[in-house]
């Protein structure tokens, strides 16, 4: 006879432990909210995948406390973050784009600029690493309920909430968990979102000699690769030839990679045939020993119709789905979580109104085709390489066409920082963002390769070194509230209780932060500055609002 279905309250029900789901999680018990996290597998999983945790991701996790344990995972303090083409492992290098160690990285942020806007670099560390950290700190959540292992086999909307029927793979156990909001972070053959019926639209993949279409990822272990064959070392080792095409990305800096190929039409992932792919991109034998090995599709560019339906949301791959190229997907998705996560809050606890949660997909799924489009730029010029057949004779020929693939690779440093698409997500036009024509709200142009702090509503607040206790300076982003928070900036004397009373008056979180000195108030070039609760900029202006309950009612919805 079958146990009784157990019955759980919750505040959030979230589909999916991947990173995008355990940070979701995490943002909302910062929030106080409780979340129900159902995941299929019984643990995070040990395949590797995505490298690269960008600049605002990493912003994110030092919100939660947790970017300096996750700059412990992954390459070895002092080992440096280049990428190296060659024609083979042990044979002549093509290009290098050279990129600082995390040792070099910390040295930069002490002693940077005081308008510095990088106060946490791009972190490389495989994905599987910062997965089982996250997963470990979640489980000290007392208001997170972990269910991995469980299965969502149905949900129901009914308006006022949502109910989920979960079902324990090993023990049959059965549970239905009541919730005011489900979020489906179950990645890019979401079963919530054809639950839905809302569908991809884009690019299914590129057609291309590499990084298109039927692609494989394998986990392997080879000692000997830095041991005896690469004499730099670097994060990334890359094969370029008319026969031979590879990406091999170090994972622990010693024996651990992920190797980045395709097979023939007709050809067997075994672990012979694939131990012979790193043979022939080193050039060599090699002492190989084949730990996992999954397809992927190389050059896809897909973003959801929509983010959610009802009171069932989507976050992740689950609406946005990359090619690896430029490593925008997972860090896309925490973005998400970014905004996504303080609009639940605020609809839970009161103070959001009916017009929030719409914003989360007006905000989120513009700057998911603008991600995915530079991406499949990206990878579209990973397939351009030229690669001539002679490019590995010792003749004239030869070293000419060595010549040329060197400098097209040479000019790949973008796909490796892009940080006008890390930090220059701006959510203009969104329905919560109050502008104001007094002081212009022209935005900088948005390119990927460069980012332009600006105080113009919707983007990113910019960020600044301010000065702290006797310990040093502080970053500008530790001092902001958990709620909004009211810049006031080069000492400005704007007498702010009426916007203190709005607040307090409909239960909105707010605080107010005096930031002395001309090198904010230059950088902002405004004496106020409303910052919501994911750092981006609602309103500024030179004085205070003359309708404060207004202002806050349009930044949180209510109007």
């Amino acid at each position: 006879m079958a146990g009784a279905t157990e019955k759980i309250q919750t505040d959030v029900a979230i589909v999916g432990g991947g990173p995008v789901g355990m940070v979701l999680a995490m943002q909302l018990d910062a929030w106080g909210l409780s979340t129900v996290l159902v995941n299929t597998e019984q643990k995070v999983r040990r395949h590797p995948k995505g490298n690269t945790h960008n600049a605002r991701t990493m912003e994110h996790y030092r919100r939660l406390g947790l970017s300096e344990k996750i700059r412990s995972a992954g390459l070895p303090d002092d080992c440096p973050t280049d990428v190296a083409y060659f024609t083979r492992f042990n044979g002549q290098e093509l290009a290098r784009i050279r990129m600082p160690s995390a040792a070099e990285k910390r040295a930069t942020v002490a002693n940077a600029d005081p308008t510095d806007q990088v106060p946490e670099p791009i972190h490389r560390a495989n994905q599987m690493y910062v997965e089982q950290l996250l997963f470990e700190h979640l489980a000290n959540l007392r208001q997170a309920d972990l269910r991995f292992g469980w299965d969502c086999t149905g949900f129901d909307d009914h308006g006022s909430g949502v109910s989920l029927t979960i079902e324990q793979q090993d023990g049959g156990a059965v549970a239905q968990v009541d919730c005011a909001w489900m979020v489906g972070c179950d990645g890019g053959a979401s079963a919530t979102r054809r639950a839905l019926g809302i569908a991809y639209a884009g690019e299914g993949g590129l057609d291309q000699a590499f990084f298109g279409r039927d692609m494989l990822s394998t986990y392997l272990r080879a000692p000997a690769i830095h041991r005896d064959i690469i004499k730099q070392p670097a994060w990334q080792y890359w094969t370029i030839s008319h026969d031979v095409r590879t990406a091999l990305v170090a994972l622990d800096g010693e024996d651990e990679f992920l190797l980045l190929g395709r097979l023939g039409p007709d050809e067997t992932p075994d672990n012979a045939r694939l131990a012979k792919l790193v043979a022939d991109a080193a050039g060599q034998p090699v002492d190989v020993e084949i730990i996992d090995s999954l397809d992927w599709t190389g050059g896809q560019a897909l973003v959801a119709d929509a983010f959610g339906k009802g009171r069932v949301l989507l976050a992740g791959d689950a609406v946005h789905l990359f090619t690896p190229t430029g490593g925008f997907g997972m860090n896309t998705g925490i973005d998400d979580t970014a905004n996504l996560a303080w609009k639940l809050a605020a609809d839970i606890q009161g103070w959001g109104g009916p017009r929030l949660i719409a914003s989360y997909e007006a905000e989120r799924r513009p700057i998911a085709l603008r991600n995915t489009r530079a991406a499949h730029s990206l990878a579209q010029n990973v397939g351009d390489v030229p690669a001539a057949p002679e490019m590995l004779d010792d003749t004239p020929a030869g070293e000419a066409a060595r010549q040329e693939a060197g400098a097209f690779l040479a000019g790949f440093g973008e796909e490796f920082a892009s940080i006008g698409i890390q930090l220059g997500a701006r959510y203009d036009g969104s329905p919560i963002v109050v502008g104001g024509a007094a002081l212009g709200d022209d935005p900088p142009a948005d390119d990927p390769a460069v980012y332009v702090p600006s105080s113009v509503p919707g983007g990113r607040t910019p960020h600044v070194w301010i000065d702290g206790n006797q310990e040093g300076r502080e970053s500008l982003f530790d001092r902001l509230g958990r709620g909004f928070t009211l810049l006031r900036l080069g000492g400005a004397s704007a007498d702010l209780s009426h916007l203190v009373e709005a607040a307090a008056k409909a239960g909105i979180p707010f605080d107010v932060l005096d930031v002395p000195g001309d090198v904010a108030r230059d950088l902002y070039g405004c004496d106020l500055a409303l910052v919501r609760p994911d750092q981006h900029v609602a309103w500024r202006g030179n004085s205070a609002p003359e309708d404060a309950a207004g202002l806050l009612a349009q930044a949180t919805g209510n109007s």
